[in-house]
């Protein structure tokens, strides 16, 4: 009886191992297997669903079948007119031969390492043998816009176009012929051959970021103060036209002011002039002899004051003082 039992619970334990180690797996919808038995591949499972296997020889190793992605760092890259640009590329992927992938590289992060070596290589490659505006336009659409500048504060239209008219800009850039995206196919192109042979199936190969380098950037800016100081420039030049047809405005203004003041001031002049003669007729007919006393005196007072040097007494000027 006793040995009954511990037959049972060999049985019994020999039937858990066996169920924990056995025959059967579960494939989980978006995944993939490579069954291997003492490392050799004996099977490959793509469909989900119950597989069997055999307990304790054969090994499962499971692989996505979803998209993923790889993300290169930024990498410090010439373009043809070595101009040095700072490239950051992304890529998605999927484990297209899961058998081949198990045989080169078999896990994600071997793979990954291997899309460092070739991406990066394949997208130095293509920005080098193009020019910068390549890498950074997709179309010449560029060249076809025309900037103008909003004029709100002058109440003027035909000021405010004149204005306009000075400050408007064509920018004209030097015309694409393969354009950011080209770039990418291109990349993607290059590269697909080599990930092929290990399993991998690049979807795309896509440029995520370009950054101009210091030098570059700087070039960048000067050119834009330049483009904004040819623009106020323009502002400083309507400016000094209008300040110097208010000046003239003004200067008009105020000659014809000036002019109607003196003809004013010599009618005033004339009008007081003739009645002082006047007055003077009519007092020298009233007592000549006392106006010549009086007209001779006020000379004295403007006169004598001044006198710097001596002057004889005989003078008939003098008469009336003695």
């Amino acid at each position: 009886m006793k040995k009954t039992l511990i037959t049972l619970a060999i049985i019994v334990a020999l039937i858990l191992i066996v169920a924990i180690l056995g025959p059967f797996y579960i494939l989980f919808e978006g995944e993939q297997a490579v069954v291997t038995r003492f490392g050799a591949i004996v099977k490959v499972e793509t469909t989900p669903g119950l597989k069997i296997k055999m307990p304790f020889t054969d090994t499962v190793t499971r692989y996505s079948t979803k998209i993923l992605s790889w993300d290169g760092d930024a990498q410090r890259i010439p373009t043809k007119e070595n101009q040095f640009i700072y490239v950051d590329p992304t890529s998605r992927w999927i484990i297209s031969d899961p058998q081949k992938f198990y045989e080169t590289v078999k896990t994600v992060e071997n793979a990954q390492l291997r899309l460092d070596d070739i991406l990066d290589s394949t997208v130095r490659t293509v920005i080098s043998e193009n020019y910068l505006n390549e890498a950074i336009r997709n179309s010449n659409r560029i060249n076809q816009m025309t900037v103008v500048e909003e004029v709100s504060s002058i109440d003027d239209l035909e000021a405010a176009e004149r204005l306009r008219s000075l400050t408007v800009s064509s920018t004209q850039q030097e015309s694409i012929k393969v354009g950011r995206q080209g770039l990418s196919d291109r990349m993607l192109d290059l590269a697909s051959p080599y990930t092929e042979e290990y399993g991998i199936t690049l979807i795309d190969v896509i440029i995520r970021q370009i950054k101009y380098s210091d030098d570059l950037t700087e070039s960048v800016y000067q050119r834009m103060i330049k483009e904004r100081n040819q623009i106020a420039e323009a502002y400083r030049s309507y400016g000094r036209g209008q300040l110097a047809q208010w000046e003239g405005k003004t200067t008009s203004e105020q000659m014809a002011i000036l002019s109607s003041a003196y003809a004013e001031a010599e009618r005033i002049k004339g009008v007081a002039d003739a009645e002082a003669t006047r007055i003077y007729a009519e007092a020298y007919e009233a007592d000549p002899k006392f106006f010549e006393l009086w007209r001779t005196l006020e000379s004295y007072k403007t006169t004598v004051p001044s006198m710097d040097k001596i002057l004889s007494t005989d003078l008939s000027y003098f008469d009336l003082m003695y």
